[in-house]
């Protein structure tokens, strides 16, 4: 980026109404417009985006004056330069959602970002945790299991964390708001259990924008928008490809869905015990959606 006069380097951490809320290096956070000629250009500036901007005067107020390539963005959230999707399911209430887990795991590789599960009150049902490590063991992206009431696996989650941009996705009432008080007690997020009446989550988060985690030079976006994300743009005949567990199975036809084909070798691989059989089933509900989108496509 041009370095210009008068000016700092730093991050994007949210937008409201225009206005733009920098954090500079050092931590200070300053609040700029975007210039005009954005606009003209058709870019829009977003949480995440790395800046160059002149910080508010006596006379004047903060500017943003250039914004760096992103290397990735998501449209909903409007986040960009995610460094880690980590998806959060629960092992107690509410029930865990692992068709959302598989569609964001899709979404994350299509998108190319490193993505990883963490499984919430662990204090609550150890064996459900340890059976959702299970089904994703061959997947490519690890789990990690923890409590925010005990502390258990905070320490890893921390780690995993530290210096990285992060996405937190997963139903509502999962703990995500939890997580990040027990990594950084000061941001004293609300935080939202289930209704008694109903065990459904009600959305704690207010908005989108990048949280700073001191301690850990990490910055972490929380929104409720990924509850509801459909991210079927991929084709059924390509969908495989985003399951790591099913590389270098030998089926007898080329182009192999493993779906109804005969001499499937993945299908082997399930009855052999090296692929989870859950994560299967999920697989073919997925294609099937795929499949019957095309159809509708062309009626």
């Amino acid at each position: 980026m041009d370095k210009g006069l008068h000016s700092m380097e730093g991050k994007i951490l949210k937008g409201i109404g225009g206005f733009y809320y920098v954090q500079d290096r050092a931590g200070a956070v300053y609040e700029c417009k975007a210039k005009g000629r954005f606009r003209l250009e058709g870019i829009k500036p977003m949480p995440g985006d790395n800046v160059r901007f002149s910080p508010p005067s006596d006379t004047e107020g903060g500017s943003i004056l250039e914004i760096a390539p992103r290397k990735n963005a998501l449209v909903r959230p409007m986040v960009a330069n995610i460094d880690l999707l980590l998806i959060i399911v629960s092992a107690g209430k509410p029930k865990p959602d692992l068709g959302l887990v598989d569609k964001l795991l899709l979404y994350a590789a299509q998108g190319g970002i490193p993505a990883a599960i963490g499984v919430s009150k662990l204090d609550t049902d150890r064996g459900m945790a340890e059976e959702i490590q299970r089904e994703y063991r061959g997947s490519g992206a690890p789990v990690h299991c923890f409590s925010a009431r005990d502390g258990r696996g905070i320490a890893d989650v921390a780690e995993l964390l530290r210096g990285r941009c992060v996405c937190l996705a997963g139903q509502s009432a999962v703990g995500k708001s939890s997580l990040l008080n027990a990594l950084s007690p000061g941001l004293c997020l609300e935080t939202g259990g289930l209704s008694k009446k109903t065990a459904r989550g009600r959305h704690t988060t207010r908005f989108s924008e990048l949280l700073p985690l001191p301690g850990l030079g990490a910055t972490v976006i929380d929104t409720p928008g990924f509850s509801i994300l459909e991210c079927l743009e991929t084709q059924p005949e390509e969908l495989k490809e985003y399951y790591p567990e099913f590389a270098g199975s030998v089926c007898r036809f080329d182009g192999c869905l493993h779906w109804k084909e005969p001499g499937c070798g993945v299908k082997g691989r399930i009855a052999a015990g090296e692929i989870d059989e859950n994560r299967y089933t999920r697989y073919t509900m997925l294609l099937e959606e795929l499949l019957e989108r095309r159809k509708h496509q062309y009626d």
